[in-house]
């Protein structure tokens, strides 16, 4: 950082110009010393502060996206994106954006290949550099060879699991969590979220969520607009609701981890494989789909702006019921065929 001579003036005092981003900026002090202190300042504050996205590393890039997100993205999302960071991005985390190829980030990506990282956290770390460098490196499009990611088989409990799992989580503090999912689809964060203010009558409002942030549990709003919904109330769960102690403002004062683990208990004791949560959410779509209820609904029942995951859910529910088609279309043919 290289700073000029001041110059002496007839008047006695000292001038001190400076170049800042091509333009000239200059003042007048009474001492060299002051001349030379005040254009330090400029010099620093202009390496510090007015970085331009052509010096700046990708980590620092990072941190600066994740600032200007934070306060429209969702907490769980921004805590994803610091994880990556930390996690993820070492190997080019130093690179400055102007060095940053094509080439350096496919090594990067074969490095998480060989790492053993898995098609869909490259996918998201991928993502997340791509956002990134939309941002502050528009000009840079980006043609990396990705890991295939493979089809994530749904697992979605039988019906004669369900009732073994519905069983052995009567009269525990699980029993309503798993019952609203199973039989509303609300996903668990939608669970958690849930007040004794959402009860309208014979409906029930599901207005937010909440997510595990940076730092623990985050409320937020739910997941899409198409969330926000009301969702009719049967009596058996009313019943279930009114025999929750009323001791605070959520409905269910469990946290994710506590629903996690207690859920893994139940289907221990139920005698089933361990599934997941969400799955009981799966078995709400397999359950419509399986009645006939048509996709629109469905959608708007599960929060779902549109019918993607309901069509992962529909190969899924043919499948159990492949033996139960063929029979029928079977029996059909067969009246059709019979000799007269």
């Amino acid at each position: 950082m290289k700073i000029p001579e001041p110059k002496k003036l007839s008047s006695g005092k000292y001038r001190i110009q400076v170049m800042v981003d091509g333009k000239r900026t200059g003042k007048t002090f009474a001492t060299p010393e002051e001349c030379i202190y005040w254009a330090s300042g400029i010099k620093t504050k202009s390496i510090e502060n007015d970085k331009s996205p052509r010096r700046i590393t990708v980590s620092e890039a990072a941190d600066r996206y994740i600032e200007s997100k934070d306060a429209v993205l969702s907490p769980s999302t921004i805590a994803g994106y610091k994880k990556i960071k930390k996690n993820l991005m070492g190997p080019i985390s130093s690179t400055s954006l102007p060095d940053l190829t094509q080439e350096k980030i496919q090594h990067w990506v074969n490095g998480l290949v060989k790492s053993g990282k898995s098609a869909k956290t490259i996918a998201n770390a991928h993502g997340f550099l791509s956002a990134i460098l939309s941002e502050y490196k528009p000009s840079m499009a980006l043609k990396t060879t990705l890991p295939q990611k493979v089809k994530a088989d749904i697992h979605i409990p039988s019906e004669g699991e369900i009732k073994a799992i519905v069983e052995a989580s009567r009269g525990t503090r699980y029993e309503l969590p798993i019952i609203l999912a199973l039989w509303l689809g609300l996903r668990q964060s939608e669970i958690l979220g849930l007040e004794w203010s959402d009860i309208d009558g014979d409906y029930l409002h599901i207005r937010r969520a909440i997510v595990m942030g940076e730092n623990g549990p985050v409320e937020k709003g739910t997941k899409t607009y198409s969330g926000t919904r009301r969702i009719h109330l049967p009596d058996p769960i009313k019943t279930l609701i009114n025999a929750q102690p009323n001791k605070g403002t959520h409905i269910v004062p469990l946290t994710g981890k506590a629903i996690y683990s207690g859920f893994s208990r139940i289907c221990e004791k139920a005698g089933t494989p361990h599934f997941r949560f969400h799955d009981l959410r799966h078995m709400n779509a397999s359950i419509m789909l399986a009645e006939g209820i048509p996709d629109k609904y469905g959608m708007k029942r599960m929060g779902h702006a549109t019918n993607n995951m309901l069509k992962t859910v529909y190969q899924h529910t043919i499948r159990e019921r492949e033996i139960e088609y063929d029979a029928k279309i079977d029996s059909k043919f067969e009246e059709l065929f019979k000799p007269d």
